[in-house]
């Protein structure tokens, strides 16, 4: 894309600091699993604004009740209520007791990577003084934030920052007695993906999680679960954790909470989100009644079509299409959450370009694999057009 698509004020530049590269396509509109580009083309979406917009783009449910909200009420500080943040953080309750079987409480935020650093201070809070590790794997992903950053598993993406904040140790994904071998008295929490999204669509398997929860359980350790990528339907169940039939003790969450608002949300059972008092924590828009109506609404539309049914009927449907593809070694993930891995010698990035040339949106997630996060609300026929398109790329050689 020309600088000139960016040109403002005169300047003939990109506005935007050089963190995320120079983008290739600038979308103008978009509606359920279809985008189109300043130029009219048309794309699928099979990413989804990376699992955020899992009831598609422009959803009426969420677009109405976020117009109706942001006419009545935006923001007002957080020394006073307002009902539309209060009935979000109700019904984010209500749906962890209801998948959990447990009650907590909730603190409202921006991001995934806000709702992680909710998560690490309460650990630090919950343990106490000289008791504030976090253990975490590698491979993992929870933001961007200098803590959600050291507790991200991925030591390359720490060199630019160094020194990074201390009490983060990292083990190999997967592995339960590298977990055990590295806990000692200052451990506070073990921050774990049931699904490493950012580290290549990579399942934990329920023994894995289960072991995790017995060693929390036995040294008195918090088990919080990142479920930013993996929660509100996305792997077929409404969080990930819910596949291994465990209860966690913190809960944080984004992308798919707000359909494109950007909100997120930390949730702690109720003994553990006590330790905190006021002042530990807060944010200027924590529980902005916009970001609660857009909560509410993606609750309840996810309620009336029964989207973690429809993820996993789907994805099951997607998997079975792509592993027929000539070209498509294996297909990792859950539910809408899919890695089609195409194997050493061929080039994913290559392969994304061609896509996305064609009018089919991916991602690159390593360097052999293609991540799929459609919409829950996408077409089984549009299923077939992106299989289609995908096929058709890796038969012409693409990336080899």
């Amino acid at each position: 894309m020309s600088a000139h698509a960016f040109s403002t004020a005169g300047a003939d530049y990109c506005p935007f600091m050089p963190v995320f590269g120079a983008p290739s396509v600038m979308f103008e509109r978009g509606s359920g699993t279809e985008l189109w580009d300043v130029t009219g083309k048309r794309y699928l979406d099979f990413l989804s604004g990376i699992a955020v917009v899992s009831l598609g783009h422009c959803n009426p449910a969420v677009s109405d009740a976020v117009t109706k909200q942001i006419n009545t009420l935006s923001h007002v500080s957080n020394f006073f209520a307002n009902p539309a943040a209060t009935k979000a953080a109700t019904d984010i309750n209500q749906l962890l007791h209801e998948t959990s079987g447990q009650w907590g409480q909730v603190f409202l935020c921006n991001s995934g990577a806000e709702a992680n650093e909710v998560a690490i201070k309460l650990a630090r809070k919950f343990g106490g003084r000289g008791r504030y590790g976090v253990v975490s794997a590698l491979g993992s992903f929870h933001g961007r934030t200098l803590a959600a950053l050291a507790a991200t598993g991925q030591p390359a993406k720490h060199e630019p920052f160094q020194p990074m904040p201390e009490g983060f140790r990292h083990v190999p994904y997967g592995d339960l007695g590298a977990l055990e071998a590295s806990i000692d008295p200052s451990v506070a929490a073990v921050l774990i993906e049931t699904v490493q999204g950012e580290g290549g669509v990579i399942p934990a398997t329920t023994e894995y999680l289960r072991g995790i929860r017995r060693l929390c359980d036995e040294r008195g350790l918090l088990m919080m679960i990142d479920e930013v990528q993996t929660g509100f339907a996305r792997t077929g169940e409404w969080f990930g954790f819910q596949h291994a039939g465990i209860a966690p003790d913190v809960v944080t969450m984004a992308k798919g909470i707000g359909n494109g608002f950007p909100v997120g949300a930390a949730w702690a059972r109720r003994d553990v989100a006590a330790v905190f008092q006021p002042g530990d924590h807060g944010s200027t828009y924590s529980g902005t009644a916009v970001a609660g109506a857009a909560v509410s609404a993606v609750i309840a539309e996810m309620r009336r079509i029964d989207a973690p049914t429809l993820a996993r009927e789907k994805g099951e449907y997607f998997a079975q299409k792509l592993v027929q593809i000539d070209g498509v070694e294996a297909v990792r993930g859950q539910g809408l959450l899919r890695a089609a891995e195409l194997g050493p010698g061929r080039d994913a990035k290559a392969v994304f370009t061609a896509l996305l040339e064609r009018g089919l949106v991916t991602n690159a997630v390593n360097a052999t694999s293609l991540r799929l996060a459609p919409p829950i609300t996408t077409p089984l026929e549009q299923f077939d057009e992106a299989v289609d398109l995908i096929a058709g790329v890796l038969a012409e050689g693409v990336g080899l």
